[in-house]
């Protein structure tokens, strides 16, 4: 705790030069999973990258105390030595415990759960002025829950306490196919009202096929099956062995998955976006190119190549959450509008149950008339090449998503106008906010989320296929980014 408390100050010391001159400035966290590139430069940044260490693992309180920017493989691979694993944790192994508590991640056990910030019991956090504070859900919550999905824009959190459960060797993962996202949605509904079901999520492949994946935490594999693995190069990429796996099955079928092979089965391919790069570079789609190519088609490696080449630009980057009574008409909206498959379908309990959670961005969450459940969609592919449809098909999106009451995860791509962002999340209880702890001179969560749809014409090699992208990849490369890209730690 002496090299962290030390590492704090140098951090409170830093932003107390800031705010005596009421200068903005970024966080440099270290290497990211981000969805957006950062404009850092020396005189205008805070560096974090410091913190990064688990410093605690309580097997009788089942938490951690663990720094900011600890990616989540690293903090699996903490708590499995205890028989423990978070109660929420992001697909992908390098996004960082800070990015989802900061960023609203939300994944297969948000069903039960909620988002990630949701699973933390407090936060230390450096002030817009340098002052040093502590908040949780009991102690300051409108500071807790007000930095919860705040994007740093109410102060540098340093520490968190995150809750752990029990951890199992497998996860029992049963697929069962429906004719229409309306079908699937309801049965995640059924489901999730099963306390026996502790990850649950689907796959769209078509209108008419759509895939409810149900995970269960167990202990042993049966004797006629096999535990699988899903985060080495030699595997199948996870979302192509559920398509082959449901294609010609009548019934549900069964796997048993490695815990953390469940986790991270993501990783390898991005969900599924790294397939469009080998349509962008003219490259075969098989087992043999995944191979050869595993250490570039890992998500990390994907998005920094993307924002280093500004291909990302083009690609429509939209995680959206629906009321259940909704689904059925955004699917058809979609199907209309944007005709993309696969989609992925993550249902989320957005409803904050603690008594003084109704302040920030989403204060709304705490409204007893709000819903208590929604189903997200996963929305990511390459946009129209031309820029106005482009910004059209992302507007429409957002647009359709606020008509039916709605709500977007702003990790995503946002166009919205300043003045249609603000209709949606909670100005009122987010301003006072930043009033209260001296936040008013950074940029708000707006500034932060907000495209500039204006064309940048000085883009390297912009617009010439494929060597926008080989721009990119090379910038990854020197960057190294394709070295931190490794898989998790087995636990046996």
């Amino acid at each position: 705790m002496e090299t962290h408390e030390a590492a704090v100050e140098t951090v409170a010391k830093s932003i107390r030069l800031f705010h005596a001159t009421q200068r903005p400035f970024r966080v440099y966290h270290g290497s990211t999973n981000s969805t957006r590139a950062s404009a850092r430069r020396a005189d205008n940044t805070v560096d974090t990258s410091q913190l990064n260490n688990v410093l605690q693992v309580d097997p009788g309180r089942k938490i951690a105390l663990v720094e900011p920017n600890v990616p989540m493989n690293m903090l699996v691979e903490a708590t499995l030595k205890s028989g423990l694993v978070p109660l929420v944790v992001m697909e992908f192994p390098n996004i960082t415990v800070g990015g989802g508590f900061s960023g609203s991640s939300g994944e297969s056990s948000s069903f039960r759960h909620g988002p990630f910030d949701s699973t933390i019991n407090s936060i230390e956090i450096v002030l817009p002025n340098g002052e040093i504070e502590h908040a949780s859900k009991s102690a300051k919550p409108d500071l807790f829950w007000g930095a919860a999905s705040g994007f740093g824009t109410l102060g540098v959190v340093t520490l968190l306490e995150v809750q752990l459960r029990d951890a199992r060797q497998y996860v029992e993962l049963t697929y069962q196919t429906f004719a229409s996202i309306a079908a699937a949605s309801a049965t995640m509904q059924d489901q999730a009202q099963d306390s026996s079901v502790d990850y649950l999520d689907g796959i769209v492949f078509s209108p008419k096929r759509a895939i409810v994946c149900t995970g269960r935490l167990v202990n042993e594999v049966p004797s006629s099956a096999k535990a699988l693995h899903f985060t080495r190069k030699k595997d199948p990429w996870f979302y192509l062995h559920v398509d082959k796996r449901t294609k010609k099955a009548r019934d549900r079928v069964t796997d048993y998955i490695l815990l953390t092979d469940y986790l991270f089965r993501y990783d390898r391919g991005g969900f599924w976006v790294a397939r469009y790069a080998f349509r962008y570079f003219f490259t075969p789609f098989n087992r043999v190119t995944r191979s050869v190519l595993d250490r570039y088609m890992r998500a990390k490696v994907m998005y920094a190549a993307l924002h280093k080449s500004q291909l990302a630009d083009d690609y429509i980057v939209q995680d959206v959450g629906v009321p259940y009574d909704k689904v059925g008409e955004f699917q058809e909206w979609l199907d209309t509008n944007l005709k993309t498959y696969p989609i992925w379908l993550c249902p989320l309990r957005v409803r904050r149950d603690d008594p003084d959670s109704g302040h920030g961005l989403h204060a709304g969450f705490s409204n007893p008339e709000t819903p208590e459940h929604l189903l997200n969609f996963g929305i990511w592919r390459p946009g129209s090449t031309k820029h106005d449809v482009f910004l059209r098909q992302n507007r429409d999106l957002e647009k359709k998503v606020q008509e039916l009451g709605g709500k977007k995860w702003l990790y995503a791509h946002a166009y919205y106008t300043e003045e249609e962002f603000w209709a949606a999340y909670d100005r009122e209880s987010y301003d006072d906010l930043r009033r209260r702890y001296s936040a008013a001179y950074l940029p708000s969560v707006y500034d932060k989320v907000k495209v500039n749809s204006a064309e940048n014409p000085q883009k390297p090699f912009r617009g010439v296929r494929p060597l926008q992208g080989l721009y990119g990849v090379y910038k990854a490369w020197r960057g190294g980014d394709y070295l931190l890209a490794k898989g998790p730690t087995q636990w046996h």
